[in-house]
């Protein structure tokens, strides 16, 4: 029973893995048009693209900022992880057998879209923050929050929305077609494996 466990705990980091580095790859350049649009022009100038999904987890925490980068991320993940999850079994249940490759990926890219509409004003804040450098224009997010509704206005906050949320519904679609495929590629190897002993 505990190695089976951890077989598909293994199983779930492999796939989760490999949907991670698909993602961050295919979608870089959206993301660096989303950027671009929340505040800031040369953030990314170098071919740091074609590396950047393998690394991103490495370099991201680092130069972002520990707090702006748990500010958008861990309420981002649990709503997309959320809305993924109900969507799925919601559908699963009205079509009453197991979900197609197609269909986990639109249910995807479904859940990152809406995500991505969700958490753009804190993903405004975290870009911000990110980009301030030296100039050290905010003391952090409150101030951050702050000092954009009262320069720029409540609409500030949703600046580069377009293309975040057709990045994020892609990246979903990607993110979690992979993700499902992989574990199912896994678990049919593993089943193969048991036949065999």
């Amino acid at each position: 029973m505990a190695a089976s466990a951890t077989t598909t705990s293994v199983e779930g980091v492999i796939a989760g893995g490999a949907a991670g580095v698909v993602v961050e790859t295919a979608l870089y350049p959206i993301d660096t048009i989303k950027t671009r649009l929340q505040g800031f022009c040369n953030l990314y100038r170098s071919t740091a693209g074609a590396i950047g999904g393998a690394a991103s987890s490495l370099i991201r925490v680092p130069t972002e900022g520990y707090g702006s980068f748990l500010l958008r991320d861990l309420p981002f993940d649990a709503i997309q992880f959320c809305i993924y999850e109900q969507l799925r079994i919601g559908y699963k249940l009205a079509a009453k057998r197991d979900l197609k490759d197609g269909e986990n990926a639109l249910i995807g890219a479904f859940a990152g879209a809406i995500t991505g509409a969700i958490t753009t004003p804190l993903d405004v804040l975290k870009t911000r923050l990110m980009v301030q450098g030296q100039a050290n224009q905010y003391r952090g997010i409150i101030s951050c929050a702050q000092t954009i509704l009262r320069e720029e206005g409540a609409g500030a906050f949703l600046k580069g929305i377009e293309p975040r949320v057709l990045w994020i519904g892609i990246g979903g679609s990607i993110f979690f077609g992979v993700l499902e495929k992989t574990k199912s590629i896994l678990a049919e190897r593993n089943s193969r494996k048991v036949r065999i002993l």
